[in-house]
Parts: structure tokens; C-alpha cells; sequence
């Protein structure tokens, strides 16, 4: 043994101190991440805003650029990149809602998605449209709890795994579950919604089979945090729906979780590196999708073009003029929406006007204001509706609504923003317990009387209970009026000439401040 000892020494001393064993070298891939695109295909004016809340207005979006943007990437990484779409893709716009999505398709398919997931709107058309329209884009599309309600059939597979760069990635979708209330019920007829939790087994098959797990869920930032805290395993989340845009990653345990903003003023970018033998490593980048920032690609421009030339004469019709820029932003209130609620309040001769607080639209700047920028905020058109409620039952509809929107427990969270009015003021504070936030309510001025009778217009919900009203049960009186909201609308600007003025402050939080953007942060 000591010979064979002392040969070994000989040879080390010889030959040099014995070679290391090289590190393995870190495998790399990119995840390109868009989501609640709402069929914006061109650029478009957007609402930049920084952390002090300074806000700017830039042209910004479209296809075509985010097209661009992708490519550039792709190249950058030699092609190790996947492209996802996290949903509400079809619906949004003015030729979206008259070819029922179709304008979406080529200019989609242009963009090279490698899979998605469907969105709560995406069934704005119906349930069938939706599989026609998520069919045609040729790309696989994830969502572990959508089954069909005739035969308990899964629509679309839970899972896929792609290898990018040398990493196996395992992909699960998952969609909102609360779709058949926060959408009109007849739109997801035939289809059924089972609980978000029904990721669990999908994300266990997974862990055993692949490097990184990712979830791409279709739920809102707040909901998908309490649903990483209930189902272990999960690397990453790609999160859609409340159109937060994170600028930093949010870390929930070991699972990261981003979201990208909306309407294609955005591509979020997730560079992964793993080294074998340790748990992958993520990079997130929002990259603003700016004019001056991001060519935009011919080809791709060209394709938009083609896809809208149709309805052109339509999208350019004027039905109004603005001094000043009506915008949607904010999840209290906004200007553009309580354009919208005077005009509902005046067609029905009510005493209040109710809108849903819906989080898509960008801003209307001065000058005309165009069929298209009605569309874009209403794009789905429906009936007046009309009732009497009774102060209590209106304090109460405040209490739920607030919570829906701040709750401290993700579950309670629903819907969009706020509800927008006209002939009504709140206050409220948020820090408050569950039914104690609302702090005044008055309508034209007077205190609320909880004995007495209001009369209310809102939108008509088609499937919705015949006494339920902007999701207020038990209304006295509920009927459907025969005009349309577009109808109402274009006939109230016309009648109020040139906009100069819009009366905020007519939904306050005494908590927070006077403009809040982000939901999640609460600023």
C-alpha cells in the first residue's frame, strides 16, 4: 500500500496538482410574458405613472411593437424564449366586439405565442366563440379547472412541458373561477368553473418531472398569492387579470410571482438560470412598451392593418369633443367613467347612475372622441336597466362592493374596481372592519336615508335574477329599457357639446390617497 501510495505522490508531484472537476455550466432560458391585451392592436395613447404618482401620456403599444419587442429578444437569447398569453386577448375594442374576436386572430398568431390561458372575457361571445377563437390561434391553451358542463369533460389541457435551453419546464394553467358571476351568466353557459385549488395534483405530477414549475393563472394578483400559499411546489407564477403593473417580483416563500400590465403597452420578461444541483434563479423585467423606445414591426403592422381596414369608417366616427383628457386609470374613480355614469343617469331620468368599474381602456386625449374610444370602454353593449332600492339596501351594496375590491383576505376579493356614479357621493375608510368602512353616503347632496326609496339605472347582466340590479338583489321595479347604453351614451355627449369638466371626488377613501392605481399596493 505504501508503494502504490508513494507512486500516486510521484506522479502528483510529476504531473502537477490534480485537475478540479469543472462546474457545470448554467443553462438559460427566457419567458415572454403578456397578458389582458383586450384587443388592443394598434398604439395607442397610455398612462405612464411613477412611485411619487407623477403621471405622463405617451403614444406606446399595439401588435406591432410587441411583436418587435419579442423578435429582438428571441434573438438576444439565440431562441431559447417562450411566448405566453395570459389571457383576455379577444375581447376589448370596437372591431373586436363586431367581427366577435375574429379581427384578434391573424394578428395574434403573428406574435409566435408558444401557449396561453383564457381569460374572464374571453367568453364575452359565448362559450362556443371562445373554443372557436382559442382554436384558431393555433397554440396550446392551459386551464386545469374549465370543464365542459354537459359531460364533466376537461376543455383544455392542465398541463405541458417544453424544454428550453437545456431546461425542462412544466407549465399549468389555470383561469378565473369566478366567471359565471363576474361575466353575464349567459355568456359561460355550457361551461363549468371548479375551484382554482384544482391545480394541486397537476403541480405534484409535475414537481417529479421537471426543473421549474410554472403556473400561468388568469385569477388577479391578490387571489393568486393566497393560492400559492395553499399549493406547495410552484417556482414561478405569470399573473393576469387585475393588469397590475409589478415592477419588482413579489416573493411569496419560494415561489416568485410577476404580472405585466395590460393592452400591450407591456412584455414582461422572466430570464431563468439553472445550474444542476440547485434551485432555479429568475430575473424580472417590465419593459414599457414606449413610441420612442420600440420600432414596431412592418410585417406585423401591416397584418393589423389589414385585420381592421373593415371597420375603419366605424372606429372613426366623432360622437363628442373634450377639452380635457378623459382617462380610466384608478381603482376609486376616474374621469372617463364618470362621463359615462352622467349619461346613463340622464337617459333614465334616475336619481342614481351605477357602472361597473371595469379595469380596461386607455386614455382619450383632447379633441374628438370617436366611436371607437365608446367601444373601447364599453365593449360589450347592452341595455339600460332600471329599479328602485332603498337607502339600506344601497349602504349595504357599498359595504360589499368596498370590500370586493380592498378586502384583507384574498377570497373576498371580486370583479374589477369600484363602481362609478352619478347623483351619489361615498367616503369611506379602508382600514376599517368588514360593513363598517362607509363612513357618508349622500345623493344630491342630502344624507342617505335608509327608509327611503332611490330610483337607479345600471346595465342590463344578461342571465342575471329578474330583481337583481348592478348585482344589488331584491330591486322594486326592475325593468329592462329598450335604448342601449351605446345609444345613450353618444346621445348625452352630443347634447353636452364640448366636455370641460368632470366632478371627481365623488368616491373618496379618507385613508388613501387622493389617486390610487394599483389595487395590490394600494397607491
Amino acid at each position: 500500500m505504501r508503494a502504490v501510495g508513494f507512486i500516486a505522490a510521484a506522479m502528483i508531484a510529476a504531473c502537477g496538482t490534480p485537475p478540479t472537476r469543472q462546474a457545470a455550466a448554467p443553462k438559460r432560458a427566457s419567458l415572454l410574458f403578456f397578458a389582458d391585451t383586450h384587443a388592443q392592436l394598434e398604439e395607442h395613447p397610455e398612462l405612464f405613472w411613477d412611485a411619487e404618482g407623477r403621471t405622463e401620456v405617451v403614444q406606446a403599444g399595439g401588435y406591432a411593437r410587441l411583436a418587435r419587442a419579442i423578435a429582438d429578444i428571441r434573438r438576444e437569447v439565440g431562441g431559447r424564449a417562450l411566448v405566453i398569453d395570459g389571457g383576455d386577448t379577444f375581447q376589448g375594442s370596437g372591431p373586436a366586439a363586431w367581427s366577435k374576436g375574429d379581427v384578434v386572430i391573424a394578428p395574434q398568431r403573428a406574435l409566435g405565442v408558444d401557449l396561453a390561458v383564457p381569460g374572464n372575457w374571453e367568453v364575452a361571445y359565448g362559450a362556443a366563440r371562445m373554443r372557436e377563437l382559442l382554436g384558431a390561434t393555433g397554440y396550446p391553451v392551459l386551464a386545469a379547472n374549465l370543464v365542459d358542463d354537459r359531460d364533466n369533460s376537461a376543455v383544455y389541457p392542465a398541463t405541458l412541458v417544453r424544454n428550453v435551453g437545456g431546461i425542462r419546464i412544466g407549465f399549468v394553467g389555470v383561469t378565473d373561477p369566478d366567471v359565471p358571476v363576474r361575466q353575464s351568466p349567459a355568456y359561460s353557459k355550457g361551461l363549468r368553473y371548479l375551484p382554482a385549488e384544482t391545480i394541486a395534483p397537476h403541480v405534484a405530477a409535475l414537481r417529479g418531472q421537471v426543473d421549474v414549475v410554472v403556473l400561468v393563472a388568469h385569477v388577479g394578483l391578490a387571489k393568486t398569492l393566497a393560492l400559492v400559499d395553499r399549493v406547495p411546489g410552484i417556482d414561478l407564477v405569470l399573473s393576469g387579470d387585475t393588469h397590475e403593473r409589478l415592477r419588482a417580483p413579489v416573493r411569496r416563500g419560494e415561489t416568485l410571482v410577476v404580472e405585466p400590465g395590460a393592452f400591450a403597452s407591456f412584455l414582461g420578461r422572466v430570464d431563468i438560470e439553472l445550474v444542476p444541483g440547485r434551485r432555479p434563479t429568475f430575473e424580472w423585467q417590465l419593459l414599457e412598451l414606449r413610441a420612442d423606445r420600440y420600432a414596431q414591426d412592418p410585417g406585423v403592422a401591416q397584418i393589423v392593418e389589414e385585420a381592421l381596414r373593415p371597420w375603419k369608417d366605424d372606429e372613426q366616427r366623432v360622437i363628442g369633443q373634450t377639452a380635457i383628457p378623459l382617462e380610466r386609470y384608478g381603482v376609486i374613480e376616474n374621469s372617463a367613467d364618470y362621463v359615462l355614469a352622467d349619461s346613463l343617469r340622464a337617459t333614465a331620468g334616475t336619481d342614481i347612475a351605477l357602472s361597473n368599474g371595469f379595469r380596461f381602456g386607455y386614455p382619450i386625449e383632447t379633441g374628438p372622441i370617436r366611436e371607437r374610444d365608446l367601444w373601447m370602454l364599453y365593449p360589450v353593449s347592452t341595455r339600460l336597466r332600471v329599479g328602485t332600492v332603498t337607502g339600506r339596501q344601497l349602504r349595504a351594496f357599498w359595504e360589499d362592493e368596498i370590500d370586493h375590491v380592498f378586502a384583507d383576505d384574498p377570497r373576498r376579493l371580486f370583479g374589477g374596481w369600484l363602481p362609478r356614479v352619478s347623483g351619489m357621493t361615498v367616503r369611506f375608510r379602508v382600514d376599517r372592519p368588514r360593513g363598517e368602512r362607509v363612513t357618508a353616503i349622500a345623493v344630491h347632496g342630502e344624507p342617505l336615508d335608509d327608509a327611503r326609496e332611490y330610483s337607479l339605472v345600471a346595465c342590463e347582466r344578461e342571465g342575471d335574477a329578474a330583481d337583481a340590479l348592478c348585482r344589488i338583489r331584491g330591486v322594486a321595479n326592475a325593468r329592462t329599457l329598450e335604448v342601449d347604453i351605446h345609444t345613450a351614451i353618444r346621445k348625452q355627449l352630443a347634447a353636452r357639446g364640448v366636455i370641460r369638466v368632470v366632478e371627481r371626488q365623488r368616491v373618496v377613501a379618507e385613508d388613501l390617497p387622493a389617486r390610487v392605481f394599483s389595487q395590490y399596493e394600494r397607491r
